[in-house]
């Protein structure tokens, strides 16, 4: 899993300061160099990563928040062939948490886009969310 490459974008919304969108992607990502891109309709916050070190605090958000096998369901569903893409709620990623969320309606001022381009996607979604413990049921034996 070496040749790990994300990319992440978030708008900038006229009623939302730069900082506030800066540190909720870095809330996720942590101090990740961000690029501000002017487009029509106001701004767009854009990083590019490269190797697992980038998701390494996402993965921690995860494992912290107890939300692993949610998170397998929502990474899993996002494969497109040597990719996976899926969005994360800005306003939950600025308070410090993870909330997945759709394109676009389940987070009012837009989401987190992000797309990671790998060689073997599964692979990566254990790495980055490993499957949860099994806890072996207590034996009702006589």
């Amino acid at each position: 899993m070496n040749d790990v490459q994300i990319r992440v974008e978030a708008e900038i919304n006229h009623t939302e300061t730069l900082e506030k969108v800066k540190t909720a992607v870095q809330n996720m990502f942590g101090p990740i160099d961000l690029q501000v891109k002017d487009k029509t309709w106001g701004q767009l916050l854009t990083a590019r990563i490269t190797g697992l070190e980038g998701l390494t605090k996402l993965s921690n958000l995860l494992k912290r928040e107890q939300i692993l096998a949610a998170a397998r369901k929502v990474l899993r569903s996002s494969i497109t062939n040597s990719s996976i893409t899926f969005y994360l709620n800005k306003q939950v990623a600025y308070a410090g948490h993870v909330s997945f969320c759709q394109q676009s309606g389940e987070s009012p001022l837009g989401p987190i886009t992000v797309k990671i381009d790998c060689e073997d996607p599964k692979k990566l979604i254990d790495w980055l969310a490993p499957r949860p413990p099994r806890h072996s049921k207590p034996s009702r034996r006589k």
